[in-house]
């Protein structure tokens, strides 16, 4: 064998990978379906301002942070503690507050040890990370897998749960607002002015992380594009060739997951009490987004996003029948 081509899988099998995309977009389906050989150990999103402080050392101020070279400096070393498996117990502890904290810290406690004993993969699912993906890429040397969903199923998830935004967490880094996101400033001081509209909000949300998705793509093209219709409609297929360009072992267990998780027996909507639950079925939720919307409000999301969607889904459809 070609020695640079024996090095270059060696290198290939110890990157960590980030699943990234807007959220509700999928990213915890295809984390926990890349999860799920036993080759890497799963890393729930560290850029949530939730996060557990276990897992990632440093405060994230703001949802969606951007990190460049010229901002993470206070970044970079909880990153690296984060990737080595370097668990920070005391400050879990310090911030426990229910005995559900407790629990999920001996989650990530045991998925830390394990990764670290068994040598596995970082596999960080962080919806929240997407603005940051260069950073990543250059600091950290992830492969990075992005997830795209319709801008009207997107939406209409949104509206589903009622998850509106605050842009003033885009608004408020400099760098992200001057690097990634000018043309959009306006846009967003005007919805600050009314009340919340989930429509509006998710459909501008969509076209600023897609077009950012777009340009790194572009300058980055090892970057891994993942429509979620593709995964759901041939998800053995579409994680089967997943898999392979991670250089992970696609095994009949693994297949029996992804079976089990997008089984016809499942429901096709999830209960509002778990919507991070990976058991759906995945072709008939395909459809969900024709229920929920109205005609209006499928007018209305085509009209902001169209020209961008057309460039990941050159057939898209619009039709609600």
């Amino acid at each position: 064998m070609n020695p640079s081509l024996m090095n270059s899988k060696i290198h290939k099998h110890s990157q960590p990978i980030l699943v990234t995309g807007a959220h509700r977009t999928g990213t915890t389906w295809v984390g926990k379906m890349l999860n799920a050989s036993g080759e890497t150990a799963y890393i729930s999103e560290p850029f949530n301002l939730w996060h557990r402080r276990g897992v990632f050392g440093a405060k994230v101020q703001h949802w969606y942070t951007y990190l460049c070279e010229q901002n993470a400096a206070n970044y970079t070393k909880a990153f690296q503690e984060t990737l080595t498996f370097n668990y920070h117990l005391g400050l879990e502890l310090l911030s426990l507050r229910s005995i559900k904290d407790f629990l999920r810290m001996n989650r990530d406690g045991l998925i830390f040890l394990r990764g670290k004993l068994s040598r596995q993969r970082p596999l960080l699912k962080d919806p929240f990370a997407v603005f940051s993906i260069p950073w990543l890429i250059n600091q950290h040397n992830f492969q990075v897998v992005v997830t795209i969903r319709h801008p009207a199923a997107f939406v209409s998830s949104l509206k589903r749960l009622d998850w509106t935004f605050d842009f003033r967490h885009l608004l408020q880094q400099p760098l992200l607002m001057t690097d990634r996101l000018g043309a959009y400033k306006q846009q967003m001081i005007a919805l600050l002015q009314d009340p919340p509209n989930v429509i509006v909000q998710g459909s501008l949300l969509w076209q600023m992380v897609y077009d950012t998705v777009n340009a790194y793509h572009q300058e980055y093209p090892e970057i891994q594009l993942v429509r979620h219709e593709d995964l759901a409609f041939l998800p053995v297929e579409g994680y089967s060739q997943l898999y392979q360009s991670l250089g992970l072992q696609f095994s009949p267990a693994v297949e029996k997951t992804i079976k089990h998780s997008s089984s016809s027996e499942n429901p096709s909507e999830l209960n509002r009490k778990k919507v991070h639950s990976v058991r759906l079925d995945s072709r008939a939720s395909l459809e969900n987004w024709k229920r929920r919307l109205t005609a209006q409000e499928i007018n209305d999301i085509r009209k902001s996003t169209e020209e961008l969607a057309s460039y990941y889904y050159p057939e898209i459809t619009w039709d609600n029948q």
